[in-house]
């Protein structure tokens, strides 16, 4: 208590900067990797700009710099009123004294009236922050894998809180897919909102359109550019913290940059501009945040993200890449799901567009392993983070299963890119040696395809084989179709790792993409004509043949 009365919380001014300076060095080390905490030109610009409040905890009567906290207020666009608490540091001989809480009160009393909504990434190696956040009423809102780049990546938790007029004006009713909906609902709870959403299981995404080229960004296609973008304002898909509108200068200051999309086949000054997508490159982070998609119709939407997924890839390096969604614009979360983007955030009313705000689906694509390494989280952050790692940890086996699925008969014919949605549409499933993956009279739900160890069918519990169901070979699909129950047992030989489709899921997907549905009948219909006449050749014309094998 007596160190609480001899700290004093105010404003930073110039003459802090070199306390300040030192504090970030003794706290992350010289080679913190964001350098304007250790540019002392940098923090003295931070302490008169009006875009961040800086604080500081002053230690009295001697004046020393125990703790620093921070608010940057331009983290959405000009009219967002959208602010992200920054770092907080304590001196390490200062921790444990209730600093970090002071800190904490000071931004929210400076903030309440400049804002409508606070949102506060919390480290994940130690519930320190996460807890200060939870003591004011901030609320875990998602989990930022792998986001931030220090001596090794590491994950967020993604914290918000809510201030008068926010939840007022919030659009009712978002629109987002199934995929999302656990952790939507984890979110309404924590925020304590009445659930309204409405699950899209229709929605289709973006075509795909190869007819385009890119092209690199310059000032003077800026109008046209503008000409597009006011045609479609009343429907924004993607937010972000700039706009085309602000102009080059000032995208060029927050090294913002744009790839173009025009028509193949005509010269470069004939080429009408069919879109633009709007991202900025962060080196030092390895990342890439999507801010803006603009085109003049649906057919250049896809190609622009795959566009820039290319160059993130490549020429950029980029290792996390994200993107915040509208939760009304089903098919743009369905497009970005196809896409290798995951939901890893929902935040509500945090952008404010025409004359309410709207919801945010955050979504991001890792392009390294999905490894978390050791994390301390509060319960609220665990939920989160468990439901964000386990879609990432069965999203890196998407490969290996596109390769077992490209093998199977029922998918021949399909092409690549309608191979990986069917994978995409797909659960990996563990079973240990001896485990039943069905038992002989029980529903068919979903159809099995091995990845990895062998299955063996037997009629009841004690029956002879009938056969077995090796890698890259599937079983259960005739049943899950014709909505027969299991003729037989599937027992695991071995562990067994399978890659599951459902009937739930493979009914959605024949509604979403009717093409991949049409084959995948057609190749069924073919498999089962050829199982009957194999059958019917093994049995005299007097006997009834087992059609237990068609039925597994």
């Amino acid at each position: 208590m007596e160190a609480r009365k001899q700290t004093t919380i105010r404003e930073a001014r110039e003459s802090d900067v070199p306390g300040i300076l030192e504090l970030f060095a003794t706290t992350y080390g010289r080679d913190y990797p964001y350098a304007g905490f250790m540019d002392e030109a940098w923090l003295k610009r931070a302490v008169f700009n009006d875009n961040l409040l800086m604080l500081v905890a002053e230690a009295q009567p001697d004046g020393d710099i125990l703790g620093t906290a921070s608010v940057v207020f331009d983290i959405g666009t000009h009219s967002d009123l959208l602010g992200e608490l920054g770092r907080l540091v304590v001196s390490a001989e200062a921790r444990g004294l209730g600093i970090g809480t002071q800190l904490m009160a000071g931004r929210l009393e400076r903030i309440r009236e400049r804002l409508h909504v606070a949102i506060v990434e919390n480290r994940t190696p130690h519930p320190f922050s996460q807890r200060i956040s939870l003591d004011f009423d901030f609320a875990p809102v998602g989990f930022l894998p792998l986001k931030r780049r220090f001596d090794a990546r590491e994950s967020i938790a993604l914290f918000a809180r809510h201030f008068d007029g926010a939840l007022e004006l919030r659009r009712n009713n978002p629109r987002i897919l199934p995929e999302a909906q656990d952790l939507a609902h984890q979110v309404f709870t924590h925020c304590q909102l009445p659930l309204d959403i409405i699950l899209d299981e229709e929605a289709p995404p973006y075509p795909q359109d190869a007819g385009f080229r890119i092209d690199e960004f310059t000032p003077a296609g800026l109008p046209a550019l503008l000409r597009i973008e006011r045609g479609r304002l009343a429907g924004r898909e993607v937010f972000g913290p700039v706009r085309l509108q602000y102009g080059a200068f000032a995208l060029s200051a927050r090294h913002a940059d744009y790839l173009l999309a025009r028509p193949q086949g005509l010269g470069d000054g004939d080429a009408p501009i069919a879109g633009a997508i709007g991202y900025i490159h962060d080196e030092v982070e390895r990342s890439v945040r999507i801010f803006e998609l603009i085109a003049s119709n649906d057919r250049a939407i896809r190609f622009l993200l795959e566009s820039l997924l290319e160059r993130c890839q490549s020429a950029l390096q980029a290792e996390y890449i994200e993107i915040d969604v509208s939760a009304y614009a089903p098919r743009m979360q369905r497009t970005l799901l196809e896409l290798g983007f995951l939901p890893i955030a929902y935040v509500p009313a945090m952008v404010f567009h025409r004359v309410e705000r709207l919801d945010v689906l955050k979504m991001a694509r890792l392009l390294v392993p999905p490894e978390f390494g050791d994390m301390s989280l509060t319960p609220g952050a665990q939920v989160l983070a468990d439901l964000v790692g386990a879609s990432f940890r069965e999203q890196a086996v998407l490969p290996e299963v596109a390769e077992a699925l490209h093998r199977l008969d029922l998918l021949h014919g399909l092409s690549a890119e309608q191979t990986r949605r069917v994978a995409a549409a797909c659960r990996v499933a563990h079973f240990e040696s001896g485990e039943a993956l069905f038992e002989e009279g029980t529903e068919a739900s979903e159809v099995h395809v091995i990845l990895e160890g062998m299955v063996e069918v037997r009629p009841g519990a004690d029956g002879p084989p009938l056969g077995q169901v090796r890698p890259g070979e599937s079983l259960g699909e005739i049943a899950l179709l014709t909505r027969q129950p299991h003729s037989a047992r599937a027992l695991a030989v071995d562990p067994v790792r399978t890659a599951t489709l459902n009937r739930h899921g493979f009914e959605s997907l024949a509604r979403q993409r009717p093409d991949i549905a049409t084959i995948l009948l057609r190749n069924l219909a073919v498999g089962l004509g050829t199982k009957l006449q194999r059958l019917g050749a093994t049995v005299t014309t007097d006997e009834a043949p087992d059609h237990r094998g068609l039925v597994w």
